[in-house]
Protein backbone atom coordinates (compact mmCIF):
# COMPACT_ATOMS: atom_id res chain seq x y z
CA UNK A 1 0.00 0.00 0.00
CA UNK A 2 2.98 2.34 0.80
CA UNK A 3 4.70 1.76 -2.89
CA UNK A 4 1.57 2.89 -4.62
CA UNK A 5 0.92 6.00 -1.76
CA UNK A 6 4.44 6.73 -2.96
CA UNK A 7 3.80 6.60 -6.44
CA UNK A 8 0.37 8.43 -6.43
CA UNK A 9 2.51 11.30 -4.51
CA UNK A 10 5.81 11.44 -6.72
CA UNK A 11 4.16 10.81 -10.12
CA UNK A 12 0.11 11.62 -10.07
CA UNK A 13 -0.06 14.45 -7.98
CA UNK A 14 3.66 15.89 -8.99
CA UNK A 15 2.76 15.64 -12.70
CA UNK A 16 -0.69 17.67 -11.63
CA UNK A 17 1.79 20.25 -10.11
CA UNK A 18 4.35 20.66 -12.62
CA UNK A 19 1.01 20.79 -15.14
CA UNK A 20 -0.37 23.08 -13.28
CA UNK A 21 2.92 25.23 -12.46
CA UNK A 22 3.66 25.81 -15.60
CA UNK A 23 0.21 26.51 -16.90
CA UNK A 24 -0.01 29.16 -14.95
CA UNK A 25 3.52 30.65 -15.59
CA UNK A 26 2.97 30.83 -18.88
CA UNK A 27 -0.36 32.76 -18.36
CA UNK A 28 1.16 35.21 -15.97
CA UNK A 29 3.89 35.98 -18.79
CA UNK A 30 1.20 36.80 -21.41
CA UNK A 31 2.04 33.99 -23.57
CA UNK A 32 0.51 31.13 -25.67
CA UNK A 33 2.02 27.97 -25.43
CA UNK A 34 0.70 24.95 -27.51
CA UNK A 35 -0.65 21.80 -25.48
CA UNK A 36 2.40 19.40 -26.53
CA UNK A 37 4.67 21.42 -24.90
CA UNK A 38 2.94 21.43 -21.77
CA UNK A 39 3.29 17.76 -21.57
CA UNK A 40 6.99 17.68 -22.79
CA UNK A 41 7.88 20.06 -20.25
CA UNK A 42 5.68 17.74 -17.09
CA UNK A 43 7.57 15.31 -18.04
CA UNK A 44 10.90 16.42 -17.81
CA UNK A 45 10.46 18.25 -14.79
CA UNK A 46 8.66 15.28 -12.67
CA UNK A 47 12.16 13.25 -14.31
CA UNK A 48 14.36 15.32 -12.70
CA UNK A 49 12.78 16.31 -9.67
CA UNK A 50 12.26 12.31 -8.85
CA UNK A 51 16.46 12.37 -8.20
CA UNK A 52 16.31 15.80 -6.84
CA UNK A 53 15.82 15.71 -2.82
CA UNK A 54 12.51 17.66 -2.58
CA UNK A 55 11.92 20.93 0.01
CA UNK A 56 15.67 22.07 -0.28
CA UNK A 57 17.60 24.86 -2.06
CA UNK A 58 18.56 22.92 -4.64
CA UNK A 59 15.08 21.97 -5.09
CA UNK A 60 13.50 25.28 -5.12
CA UNK A 61 16.78 26.03 -7.60
CA UNK A 62 16.05 23.01 -9.87
CA UNK A 63 12.62 24.04 -10.44
CA UNK A 64 13.22 27.64 -10.73
CA UNK A 65 15.88 27.00 -13.47
CA UNK A 66 13.19 24.34 -15.32
CA UNK A 67 10.12 26.98 -15.47
CA UNK A 68 13.21 30.00 -16.80
CA UNK A 69 14.11 27.64 -19.38
CA UNK A 70 10.54 26.78 -20.38
CA UNK A 71 9.25 30.27 -20.34
CA UNK A 72 12.41 31.16 -22.49
CA UNK A 73 12.39 28.54 -24.66
CA UNK A 74 8.61 27.23 -25.16
CA UNK A 75 6.96 30.74 -23.95
CA UNK A 76 9.42 33.17 -26.28
CA UNK A 77 9.79 35.35 -23.04
CA UNK A 78 12.79 37.85 -21.82
CA UNK A 79 15.25 35.76 -19.25
CA UNK A 80 14.65 38.82 -16.57
CA UNK A 81 11.03 38.57 -16.62
CA UNK A 82 10.92 33.86 -16.49
CA UNK A 83 13.47 33.92 -13.83
CA UNK A 84 11.32 36.32 -11.73
CA UNK A 85 7.72 34.69 -12.15
CA UNK A 86 9.30 31.50 -12.38
CA UNK A 87 11.12 31.88 -8.74
CA UNK A 88 7.74 33.92 -7.75
CA UNK A 89 5.43 30.93 -9.08
CA UNK A 90 7.42 28.12 -7.27
CA UNK A 91 7.47 30.19 -3.93
CA UNK A 92 3.19 30.52 -4.05
CA UNK A 93 3.05 26.84 -4.71
CA UNK A 94 5.36 26.00 -1.51
CA UNK A 95 4.09 28.99 0.54
CA UNK A 96 0.56 27.78 -0.53
CA UNK A 97 1.32 23.66 0.69
CA UNK A 98 2.53 25.03 3.71
CA UNK A 99 -0.13 26.69 4.45
CA UNK A 100 -2.39 23.86 3.23
CA UNK A 101 -0.03 21.24 5.41
CA UNK A 102 -0.43 22.80 8.96
CA UNK A 103 -4.60 23.16 8.51
CA UNK A 104 -4.94 19.43 7.27
CA UNK A 105 -2.30 18.59 10.62
CA UNK A 106 -4.69 20.75 12.94
CA UNK A 107 -7.94 18.96 11.23
CA UNK A 108 -5.89 15.34 12.04
CA UNK A 109 -5.18 16.36 15.15
CA UNK A 110 -8.71 17.31 16.41
CA UNK A 111 -10.31 14.48 13.99
CA UNK A 112 -8.47 12.27 16.14
CA UNK A 113 -9.20 13.71 19.28
CA UNK A 114 -13.04 13.69 18.82
CA UNK A 115 -12.60 9.49 18.36
CA UNK A 116 -13.71 10.19 14.31
CA UNK A 117 -11.37 8.09 12.14
CA UNK A 118 -10.86 8.89 8.39
CA UNK A 119 -9.47 7.39 5.38
CA UNK A 120 -5.51 8.16 5.02
CA UNK A 121 -5.79 8.23 1.34
CA UNK A 122 -8.98 10.34 1.82
CA UNK A 123 -7.46 12.72 3.82
CA UNK A 124 -3.55 12.88 1.73
CA UNK A 125 -6.20 13.45 -1.57
CA UNK A 126 -8.24 16.16 0.16
CA UNK A 127 -5.32 17.66 1.31
CA UNK A 128 -3.93 17.95 -2.53
CA UNK A 129 -6.86 19.20 -4.07
CA UNK A 130 -7.00 22.11 -1.53
CA UNK A 131 -3.20 23.37 -1.80
CA UNK A 132 -3.74 23.53 -5.48
CA UNK A 133 -6.87 25.61 -5.03
CA UNK A 134 -5.16 27.96 -3.18
CA UNK A 135 -2.11 27.79 -5.19
CA UNK A 136 -4.70 28.46 -8.19
CA UNK A 137 -6.21 31.64 -6.26
CA UNK A 138 -2.90 33.05 -5.78
CA UNK A 139 -1.59 32.77 -9.23
CA UNK A 140 -4.81 34.13 -10.50
CA UNK A 141 -4.34 37.37 -8.10
CA UNK A 142 -1.00 37.23 -9.88
CA UNK A 143 -1.94 37.14 -13.50
CA UNK A 144 -5.13 39.54 -12.77
CA UNK A 145 -3.08 42.36 -11.01
CA UNK A 146 1.02 41.86 -11.14
CA UNK A 147 1.48 40.80 -13.98
CA UNK A 148 2.20 41.17 -17.96
CA UNK A 149 0.10 44.57 -19.10
CA UNK A 150 -1.85 44.50 -15.89
CA UNK A 151 2.01 45.63 -14.32
CA UNK A 152 3.59 47.41 -17.22
CA UNK A 153 1.73 48.94 -20.46
CA UNK A 154 5.32 49.95 -21.32
CA UNK A 155 8.54 48.26 -19.61
CA UNK A 156 11.75 50.18 -20.18
CA UNK A 157 14.84 49.17 -19.20
CA UNK A 158 14.98 51.17 -16.17
CA UNK A 159 11.85 48.75 -15.00
CA UNK A 160 13.30 45.61 -16.04
CA UNK A 161 16.30 46.54 -13.48
CA UNK A 162 14.00 47.42 -10.66
CA UNK A 163 12.37 43.78 -11.08
CA UNK A 164 14.95 42.29 -9.80
CA UNK A 165 14.29 44.36 -6.25
CA UNK A 166 11.82 42.39 -5.46
CA UNK A 167 13.69 38.62 -6.42
CA UNK A 168 15.80 38.78 -2.93
CA UNK A 169 12.73 39.17 -0.77
CA UNK A 170 11.24 36.40 -2.50
CA UNK A 171 14.48 34.00 -1.76
CA UNK A 172 14.65 35.27 1.77
CA UNK A 173 10.64 34.04 2.17
CA UNK A 174 11.89 30.62 0.58
CA UNK A 175 14.72 30.05 2.69
CA UNK A 176 12.53 30.96 5.76
CA UNK A 177 10.11 28.81 4.53
CA UNK A 178 12.88 26.29 4.31
CA UNK A 179 14.19 27.02 8.10
CA UNK A 180 10.32 26.37 9.15
CA UNK A 181 10.30 23.13 7.01
CA UNK A 182 13.39 21.82 9.44
CA UNK A 183 11.12 22.29 12.42
CA UNK A 184 8.61 20.08 11.40
CA UNK A 185 7.52 17.07 13.24
CA UNK A 186 5.36 13.91 12.70
CA UNK A 187 1.97 14.35 14.17
CA UNK A 188 1.03 11.63 16.49
CA UNK A 189 -2.29 10.39 18.40
CA UNK A 190 -1.75 11.42 22.04
CA UNK A 191 -3.47 11.63 24.72
CA UNK A 192 -4.78 14.07 27.46
CA UNK A 193 -2.95 17.36 27.39
CA UNK A 194 -0.54 16.79 24.21
CA UNK A 195 -2.95 17.35 21.74
CA UNK A 196 -3.19 20.76 22.42
CA UNK A 197 0.49 21.53 22.28
CA UNK A 198 0.76 20.07 19.18
CA UNK A 199 -2.15 22.20 17.73
CA UNK A 200 -0.24 26.02 18.79
CA UNK A 201 2.76 24.55 17.49
CA UNK A 202 0.87 23.99 14.09
CA UNK A 203 -0.76 27.71 14.64
CA UNK A 204 2.42 29.11 15.10
CA UNK A 205 3.65 27.51 11.55
CA UNK A 206 0.00 28.14 9.49
CA UNK A 207 0.57 31.90 10.79
CA UNK A 208 3.98 31.95 9.61
CA UNK A 209 3.24 30.16 5.99
CA UNK A 210 0.46 32.41 5.61
CA UNK A 211 2.63 35.54 6.44
CA UNK A 212 4.73 34.14 3.89
CA UNK A 213 2.14 34.23 1.32
CA UNK A 214 1.11 37.76 2.36
CA UNK A 215 4.58 39.24 2.47
CA UNK A 216 5.23 38.19 -1.34
CA UNK A 217 1.96 40.35 -2.48
CA UNK A 218 3.09 42.97 -0.13
CA UNK A 219 6.24 43.08 -2.01
CA UNK A 220 3.89 42.79 -5.86
CA UNK A 221 2.24 46.06 -4.45
CA UNK A 222 5.14 48.09 -3.59
CA UNK A 223 6.80 47.40 -6.49
CA UNK A 224 3.48 48.31 -8.57
CA UNK A 225 3.19 51.06 -6.63
CA UNK A 226 7.40 52.10 -7.54
CA UNK A 227 6.73 51.85 -11.26
CA UNK A 228 3.90 53.73 -11.58
CA UNK A 229 5.69 56.97 -9.37
CA UNK A 230 8.45 55.79 -11.89
CA UNK A 231 6.05 56.10 -14.77
CA UNK A 232 4.37 59.67 -13.60
CA UNK A 233 7.97 61.42 -12.75
CA UNK A 234 8.55 60.52 -16.40
CA UNK A 235 5.69 61.72 -17.61
CA UNK A 236 5.81 65.04 -15.24
CA UNK A 237 9.23 64.99 -17.14
CA UNK A 238 7.37 65.17 -20.80
CA UNK A 239 5.15 67.82 -19.60
CA UNK A 240 7.73 69.99 -18.34
CA UNK A 241 9.42 69.41 -21.71
CA UNK A 242 5.83 70.38 -23.50
CA UNK A 243 5.24 73.45 -21.61
CA UNK A 244 8.61 74.73 -22.97
CA UNK A 245 8.40 74.03 -26.08
CA UNK A 246 4.44 75.73 -26.14
CA UNK A 247 5.96 78.52 -24.64
CA UNK A 248 8.91 79.20 -26.77
CA UNK A 249 6.11 78.46 -29.81
CA UNK A 250 3.53 81.15 -28.13
CA UNK A 251 6.56 83.77 -28.07
CA UNK A 252 7.89 82.74 -31.63
CA UNK A 253 4.15 83.16 -33.44
CA UNK A 254 3.90 86.90 -30.79
CA UNK A 255 7.00 88.19 -32.33
CA UNK A 256 6.46 87.04 -35.94
CA UNK A 257 2.27 88.19 -35.96
CA UNK A 258 3.60 91.36 -34.71
CA UNK A 259 5.93 91.93 -37.09
CA UNK A 260 4.05 90.35 -39.90
CA UNK A 261 0.96 92.71 -38.86
CA UNK A 262 3.38 95.65 -38.83
CA UNK A 263 4.76 94.66 -42.51
CA UNK A 264 1.30 94.80 -43.81
CA UNK A 265 0.31 97.51 -42.23
CA UNK A 266 2.69 99.56 -43.76
CA UNK A 267 2.97 97.57 -47.49
CA UNK A 268 0.72 100.53 -49.06
CA UNK A 269 3.42 103.34 -48.28
CA UNK A 270 6.43 100.90 -49.39
CA UNK A 271 4.26 100.43 -53.15
CA UNK A 272 3.48 103.44 -53.50
CA UNK A 273 7.14 104.76 -52.27
CA UNK A 274 8.28 102.02 -54.96
CA UNK A 275 5.63 103.45 -57.62
CA UNK A 276 6.25 106.91 -57.02
CA UNK A 277 10.36 106.02 -57.68
CA UNK A 278 9.64 104.17 -61.14
CA UNK A 279 7.31 107.33 -62.33
CA UNK A 280 10.63 109.85 -61.76
CA UNK A 281 12.91 106.95 -63.70
CA UNK A 282 14.22 106.44 -60.60
CA UNK A 283 14.87 102.81 -61.21
CA UNK A 284 18.25 101.93 -59.12
CA UNK A 285 16.80 103.99 -56.33
CA UNK A 286 13.54 101.54 -56.66
CA UNK A 287 15.46 98.35 -56.83
CA UNK A 288 16.88 98.66 -54.10
CA UNK A 289 14.10 100.00 -51.70
CA UNK A 290 12.49 96.72 -53.48
CA UNK A 291 15.91 94.98 -51.96
CA UNK A 292 15.26 96.38 -48.64
CA UNK A 293 11.90 94.93 -48.65
CA UNK A 294 13.13 91.53 -49.75
CA UNK A 295 15.42 91.56 -46.79
CA UNK A 296 12.14 92.44 -44.52
CA UNK A 297 10.18 89.84 -45.95
CA UNK A 298 13.20 87.44 -45.37
CA UNK A 299 13.05 87.82 -41.72
CA UNK A 300 9.26 87.53 -41.54
CA UNK A 301 10.00 83.79 -43.31
CA UNK A 302 11.11 80.48 -41.67
CA UNK A 303 14.94 79.65 -42.26
CA UNK A 304 13.99 76.27 -41.89
CA UNK A 305 10.87 74.75 -44.34
CA UNK A 306 9.92 71.06 -42.83
CA UNK A 307 6.42 71.26 -44.04
CA UNK A 308 4.83 71.54 -40.09
CA UNK A 309 4.89 75.17 -39.22
CA UNK A 310 5.44 74.36 -35.69
CA UNK A 311 8.76 72.48 -36.12
CA UNK A 312 9.49 75.13 -38.37
CA UNK A 313 9.31 77.86 -35.72
CA UNK A 314 11.57 75.57 -33.44
CA UNK A 315 14.10 74.58 -35.82
CA UNK A 316 14.28 78.19 -36.91
CA UNK A 317 14.90 79.25 -33.76
CA UNK A 318 17.30 76.97 -32.71
CA UNK A 319 19.15 77.13 -35.58
CA UNK A 320 19.47 80.65 -35.64
CA UNK A 321 21.16 80.26 -32.34
CA UNK A 322 23.64 77.84 -33.62
CA UNK A 323 23.96 80.25 -36.05
CA UNK A 324 24.82 83.10 -33.80
CA UNK A 325 27.29 81.22 -32.16
CA UNK A 326 29.44 80.48 -34.83
CA UNK A 327 27.98 76.79 -36.28
CA UNK A 328 27.11 76.17 -39.76
CA UNK A 329 23.24 74.77 -39.91
CA UNK A 330 21.92 72.72 -42.65
CA UNK A 331 18.65 71.56 -42.72
CA UNK A 332 17.41 68.76 -45.57
CA UNK A 333 13.99 68.13 -42.88
CA UNK A 334 10.85 67.11 -44.55
CA UNK A 335 7.90 66.04 -42.11
CA UNK A 336 4.53 64.86 -43.36
CA UNK A 337 1.60 66.90 -42.37
CA UNK A 338 -0.67 66.79 -40.83
CA UNK A 339 0.33 63.12 -39.47
CA UNK A 340 -0.58 61.05 -37.00
CA UNK A 341 2.13 61.95 -35.08
CA UNK A 342 2.08 64.88 -32.73
CA UNK A 343 3.52 68.33 -33.39
CA UNK A 344 4.55 68.25 -29.46
CA UNK A 345 6.64 64.87 -29.41
CA UNK A 346 8.31 65.63 -32.42
CA UNK A 347 9.25 69.30 -31.15
CA UNK A 348 10.75 67.05 -28.05
CA UNK A 349 12.62 65.29 -29.98
CA UNK A 350 14.32 67.92 -31.91
CA UNK A 351 14.13 70.54 -28.71
CA UNK A 352 16.64 68.23 -26.88
CA UNK A 353 18.59 66.93 -29.95
CA UNK A 354 19.16 70.34 -30.94
CA UNK A 355 19.69 71.75 -27.24
CA UNK A 356 22.34 69.39 -26.96
CA UNK A 357 23.90 69.88 -30.40
CA UNK A 358 24.20 74.03 -29.28
CA UNK A 359 25.33 73.07 -25.96
CA UNK A 360 28.14 71.07 -27.76
CA UNK A 361 29.03 73.58 -30.16
CA UNK A 362 29.10 75.95 -27.85
CA UNK A 363 31.84 73.59 -25.32
CA UNK A 364 34.48 73.35 -28.52
CA UNK A 365 37.53 75.28 -28.64
CA UNK A 366 37.66 78.16 -31.29
CA UNK A 367 38.83 77.28 -34.38
CA UNK A 368 37.03 73.59 -34.34
CA UNK A 369 34.57 72.80 -37.08
CA UNK A 370 31.25 73.61 -35.32
CA UNK A 371 28.64 72.83 -37.15
CA UNK A 372 24.81 71.06 -36.55
CA UNK A 373 22.72 68.99 -39.54
CA UNK A 374 19.23 68.23 -39.19
CA UNK A 375 17.76 66.00 -41.79
CA UNK A 376 15.07 63.33 -42.12
CA UNK A 377 13.36 61.37 -44.45
CA UNK A 378 10.18 59.33 -45.19
CA UNK A 379 9.89 55.54 -46.03
CA UNK A 380 6.74 53.89 -45.73
CA UNK A 381 5.22 54.20 -42.52
CA UNK A 382 8.47 54.58 -41.04
CA UNK A 383 10.11 58.23 -40.19
CA UNK A 384 13.44 58.88 -39.65
CA UNK A 385 15.17 61.91 -38.43
CA UNK A 386 19.11 62.44 -38.35
CA UNK A 387 21.24 65.73 -36.19
CA UNK A 388 24.59 65.00 -36.42
CA UNK A 389 27.14 67.93 -35.32
CA UNK A 390 30.88 68.59 -34.05
CA UNK A 391 31.53 67.73 -30.19
CA UNK A 392 34.48 68.12 -28.52
CA UNK A 393 35.68 65.17 -27.53
CA UNK A 394 36.39 64.82 -23.47
CA UNK A 395 35.99 61.93 -21.03
CA UNK A 396 33.02 59.52 -21.77
CA UNK A 397 30.07 60.17 -23.09
CA UNK A 398 26.84 60.24 -20.50
CA UNK A 399 23.33 60.48 -21.43
CA UNK A 400 21.34 63.00 -19.98
CA UNK A 401 17.92 64.00 -19.51
CA UNK A 402 17.35 65.48 -22.67
CA UNK A 403 18.60 62.19 -24.54
CA UNK A 404 16.08 60.40 -22.38
CA UNK A 405 12.99 62.30 -22.97
CA UNK A 406 14.12 62.10 -26.56
CA UNK A 407 13.65 57.90 -26.25
CA UNK A 408 10.56 57.88 -24.26
CA UNK A 409 8.85 60.28 -27.15
CA UNK A 410 10.28 57.53 -29.75
CA UNK A 411 8.46 55.04 -27.56
CA UNK A 412 5.49 56.24 -27.59
CA UNK A 413 5.29 55.45 -31.59
CA UNK A 414 7.02 51.93 -30.75
CA UNK A 415 10.41 54.02 -32.12
CA UNK A 416 13.68 53.24 -31.29
CA UNK A 417 16.89 56.34 -30.72
CA UNK A 418 20.42 55.42 -31.55
CA UNK A 419 23.57 57.51 -30.90
CA UNK A 420 26.73 57.17 -32.62
CA UNK A 421 30.04 59.10 -31.71
CA UNK A 422 32.96 59.28 -34.59
CA UNK A 423 36.16 61.35 -34.54
CA UNK A 424 34.44 64.21 -33.21
CA UNK A 425 31.08 63.71 -34.70
CA UNK A 426 28.07 62.97 -32.75
CA UNK A 427 25.10 61.56 -34.73
CA UNK A 428 21.51 61.06 -33.21
CA UNK A 429 18.91 59.13 -35.23
CA UNK A 430 15.43 58.54 -33.97
CA UNK A 431 12.70 56.12 -35.54
CA UNK A 432 9.36 56.43 -35.40
CA UNK A 433 6.55 54.37 -36.66
CA UNK A 434 4.03 56.41 -38.37
CA UNK A 435 0.28 55.22 -37.22
CA UNK A 436 -2.01 53.66 -40.00
CA UNK A 437 -5.23 55.74 -38.70
CA UNK A 438 -4.03 59.31 -37.74
CA UNK A 439 -7.73 60.00 -36.32
CA UNK A 440 -7.35 57.92 -33.66
CA UNK A 441 -3.91 60.05 -32.56
CA UNK A 442 -4.52 63.45 -30.91
CA UNK A 443 -4.82 66.64 -32.03
CA UNK A 444 -2.42 68.50 -33.98
CA UNK A 445 -1.47 71.68 -32.41
CA UNK A 446 -2.95 74.82 -34.33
Amino acid sequence: MTEYLDFFSVYIMGSAEMLFQFYFFARILKKKVCLPLYFLFTVCAVTIIHFVPAGTIIGFGILVFLLTAGGMLACHADFKSSLLYAALVVEIMLLSYGVIKELSSMLYLLIHASRFRMSGVVFMLGSEIASLLLTGVCYYIVYRYFSGDALSPFRTTAEMQYMFLTFIPILMIFIMSEYMNALEYSIEIVESEEPAGYLFNHWQMFAMYFLGIASLFCILFTYKKLLQSFRLSTELSLLEQEEHSLNQYVEEAKSRYEKTKSFRHDIKNHIAVVKELLQKGKTKAALDYIRDMEDIAEELSFPCSTNNPVVDILVGNKLGIAKNLGADVRCSLLLPYPCGLRDIDICIILSNALDNAIHACKSMDAGADKYIQVSGRIQGDFLMMEIENGFQEKGTFRKGTGLSNVKLAAEKYGGAMNIETRGGVFVLQVLLIIPQHPESSPQQMD
